[in-house]
């Protein structure tokens, strides 16, 4: 990792005195001075803080404290015995990412408590306040009679100051697959969206939401609740008190102890984060929480290569196709005896077809989904431990020869591994299975993890599976893989620590389009998205379909956009790894309209949001690192908009090539969804276009230097 600049200014010595003491710190302010955060300590000793923002309080006083399994709760009776401030300015780089250079500049407040009767446990608080926002975090120093933690909750509050508009999902335990929903905040009724038909696992066991929650004041101040780098700890939900207009941090637990975090000390939480921005946009353009995250510790990422990519996939999903090989059969029975009923996707024959596509196409890699052995078994059997192998093939698919194909046209292969959740069994394959791939070349892999997690009593955000993903990640970029995790935990910055970590789901992604009961994905989806999920980061959403009525596989079902917004969707989401998920075939049949997914970037120098509002619309413009070129992706909801965007970041004195391509006369996302209008224009910094959106509808525009 590159430092271009690095700064530490030290604003207070340590002092070293008593509670009683009235000079030490316990305020600090954002380098704008904007954000304030106050920490105190109640009568009863109480550990507390509230923040400001340009003066006006946004978070009331809130305590902060654990509830612990066979010992004392740490909520009370505490003094300050040290607190410090520090400042902090460095810009760092990132090796892929939507821009180059980071700025890391905040102002840190280090409380150091210790109860004041036994058996007088010490914890710190550390404060960092940037000027989009605020992250906090608790330290369990290393001590005498304190060793071991059993936390069974955090009670780390949130109070808030009005009722917000909200954009939540609930706070499952097990799936981020939902629908978003807008609410004040007293109306969260997390509780009735327990056992949704359409996901394959779910736990809603009290009114709560997942993070990161946003909301948007009276005033246009725009808060998002998240956190960062969640190592070795349970994920956060945010449990509602809709009365009080409060949250306080929920974990997420287990069947299997009567805790929910366990922990040998000396060691630290995940930080708990709010975005604080007076608008939309600025939520996007924020980097609070890559910060939060320590700096590379792999060293030479050189290998992790951002790409576009085609698969096999879709076609699945629309039953063109199957992810196995035969009908499903007795448990007993292998696979390769198994008669094969011809629609097997992952074929040599069909996975050299997508190659020869994305090799004609600007497109650097192909995904195969259902290569190996084992998904007659795979979903819907209680035990699915050893069921999946993740080195062997079909008999159909080829590896060695689709790997070797690939490298002859210059396209890289991505393996797939679904785990079926089961644990144990990817656990003690995965040694085999990334030495497998770095013995072929294969640099990146999408695991997923669809299904109730084995052993049984675990959830996919408890602490077992925070450490598992993690592990995963760790492990795999020994043999130099990247992983892009579907069924994961949520994304909390690690990507800065371990940059193979290149993508990950999390959410509701495109294939509800496919198959969900409910009419899929609403219009609105992505706007949501783009200020809520992806404030956390990359986003393998699996844009570009073009069929959007596939009627000719399911005429219950389609995409409810314009086609103009699913080219503009390789702008607005951001992933260092881009689907173009669609069937070959739809895009032979509109190669003017796939001409945008042949010329986007997947890795950005910069990225300006040039306006949005969460749930309505947003324009976003990045520049492509290796060409300087730039791109502009602009989506709205149900509704029609003309939104007016400045060129102003262009280069002075530079003419471009501007190709639009926008909604057609009368385009509608269920009207007319397939009507769309491309022209070319000369444009410059001084240039201002006029974009009118239709119903579902979007623009794309690639600006290319002349």
């Amino acid at each position: 990792m590159k430092y271009i600049k690095l700064s530490i200014i030290v604003l207070s010595i340590i002092i070293f005195s008593c509670s009683k003491e009235k000079d030490l710190p316990t305020v600090i302010t954002s380098p704008n001075n904007t954000i304030q955060i106050d920490f105190n300590l109640t009568e009863k000793g109480v550990p507390s803080y509230k923040v400001s923002f340009e003066n006006e309080e946004v978070i009331k006083t809130s305590t902060l404290g654990f509830n612990l399994k066979d010992f004392p709760d740490i909520n009370e009776d505490f003094e300050i015995i040290n607190s410090t401030t520090n400042s902090f300015n460095e810009t760092w780089q990132m090796p892929w990412g939507e821009q180059l250079d980071v700025v890391n500049n905040y102002n840190e407040l280090i409380i150091e408590l210790q109860e004041t009767v036994a058996p007088n446990r010490k914890i710190n608080i550390v404060f960092k306040a940037y000027d989009d926002g605020i992250g906090f975090r608790y330290e369990f120093p290393e001590q005498d009679n304190f060793i071991e933690i059993f936390i069974t909750d955090e009670n780390t509050q949130f109070n808030l100051t009005e009722d917000y508009k909200t954009f939540w999902i609930p706070g499952d335990w097990d799936i981020y697959e939902h629908l978003y929903s807008t609410t004040k905040f007293s109306k969260i009724d997390a509780l009735k969206y327990r056992d949704h038909s359409n996901l394959a696992q779910t736990q809603i066991p009290e009114n709560s939401v997942n993070t990161p929650v946003t909301m948007v004041g009276k005033s246009g101040l725009h808060l998002s609740f998240h956190e960062a780098a969640l190592v070795d700890y349970s994920g956060m939900t945010l449990k509602v008190d809709t009365l009080n207009l409060s949250m306080q941090s929920g974990l997420v637990g287990s069947r299997n102890q009567d805790y929910k975090v366990k922990r040998t000390l000396p060691f630290h939480t995940p930080w708990r984060t709010i975005h604080i921005t007076k608008n939309a946009p600025d939520l996007i353009e924020s980097n609070l929480i890559v910060n939060l995250n320590e700096p590379n510790k792999l060293g030479d990422v050189s290998w992790i290569k951002p790409t576009k990519y085609t698969g096999i996939w879709w076609e699945m999903h629309l039953g063109k196709s199957t992810w196995d090989m035969s009908a499903k059969q007795d448990m007993t029975t292998h696979t390769t005896q198994a008669k094969p009923h011809g629609k097997h996707g992952a074929t040599t024959k069909n996975a050299k077809a997508f190659i020869d596509f994305s090799a004609k196409n600007n497109i650097g890699a192909v995904l195969i989904e259902g290569w190996n052995t084992g998904w007659e078994h795979w979903i819907g059997f209680e035990d699915r431990e050893g069921v999946f192998d993740f080195v062997t093939p079909y008999p159909d698919y080829d590896l060695q020869e689709v790997v070797r194909y690939g490298k002859e046209k210059g396209v890289e292969i991505i393996m797939h591994h679904e785990t079926s959740a089961a644990t144990e069994t990817y656990t003690k394959q995965q040694d085999t299975a990334f030495a497998l791939m770095q013995s072929l070349g294969i640099h990146a892999v999408k695991t997923g993890y669809v299904g109730k997690i084995l052993p049984k009593g675990e959830y996919h955000h408890g602490q077992y599976m925070v450490n598992h993903y993690n592990n995963t990640v760790e492990k795999a970029a020994k043999y130099q893989v990247a992983i892009n995790a579907h069924e994961p935990i949520k994304a909390t910055g690690l990507r800065r620590t371990y940059p193979n970590t290149i993508s990950r789901e999390g959410l509701r992604g495109q294939e509800f389009n496919a198959w969900a009961s409910d009419g899929g994905n609403p219009p609105e989806h992505i706007s949501i998205v783009a200020f809520t999920r992806m404030l956390s980061g990359p986003i393998d959403f699996t844009p570009g379909i073009f069929d959007i009525k596939f009627d000719k596989y399911k005429k219950d079902n389609q995409v409810n956009t314009t086609i103009a917004q699913q080219l503009a969707l390789f702008v607005v989401i951001y992933s260092p790894v881009q689907m173009a998920a669609d069937l070959i075939e739809n895009y032979e049949a509109n190669l003017e309209a796939f001409q945008f997914i042949k010329d986007v970037g997947v890795d950005w120098k910069q990225t300006q949001v040039l306006n949005g509002e969460i749930g309505d619309f947003v324009t976003i413009a990045r520049q492509e690192r290796e060409t300087g070129n730039w791109f502009i992706g602009s989506i709205t909801d149900e509704n029609s908009r003309e939104l007016n965007i400045n060129l102003d970041f262009l280069e002075e004195g530079q003419s471009y090539s501007a190709i639009i391509y926008k909604d057609g006369n009368n385009a509608h996302w269920n009207d007319n969804p397939l009507a769309l209008d491309i022209e070319t224009v000369t444009v410059t910094k001084d240039t201002k276009l006029t974009l009118n959106l239709a119903q579902g509808g979007g623009a794309a525009i690639s600006i290319i230097k002349q």
